[in-house]
């Protein structure tokens, strides 16, 4: 029942992200699956006893797929897509945690809970750009 919550929580996050930035309505249903393929994504590969970093980069990368698929198919620019499916795996609640272990402080947790964000965040980043990449790649190869 949980892992049910958390994709609905993630769509809706998703969604809801979307319908804040002005993506057109036609496609939030999209923005929120596709956050909700991410943050299943990130659960399949957590379980899996992968740390939460490459499971973070596993999962931008088929946001972007998706994104590059999505835009495609309904003629929208791809990050209408992306952005929205990134939401639930931005590591806002460690970056969180970072700044009130400051404001405690206890400078040593709070440094290295801010090396993770920091990583994850780049984790996404890298992310996105290896699948553009190879998107582009396979581009010029069909060409």
């Amino acid at each position: 029942m949980m892992i049910i919550e958390q994709l609905l929580t993630s769509f809706i996050a998703s969604a809801a992200f979307g319908l804040i930035f002005n993506v057109p309505k036609r496609t939030l249903i999209h923005c929120g699956a596709t956050g909700m393929v991410s943050w299943s994504i990130y659960m399949i590969s957590t379980e899996l006893s992968l740390a939460a970093i490459p499971a973070t980069l596993i999962a931008a990368f088929v946001v972007t797929v998706i994104s590059q698929l999505f835009a495609k198919l309904y003629k929208t620019p791809i990050i209408v897509f992306s952005v929205a499916g990134i939401i639930p795996l931005v590591p806002g609640g460690l970056a969180y945690d970072a700044m009130k272990h400051v404001v405690q402080d206890q400078y040593d947790i709070a440094v290295q809970l801010a090396v993770e964000a920091f990583m994850i965040s780049g984790a996404i980043a890298i992310g996105l750009v290896f699948s553009e990449v190879i998107n582009q790649l396979i581009r010029k190869t069909d060409r």
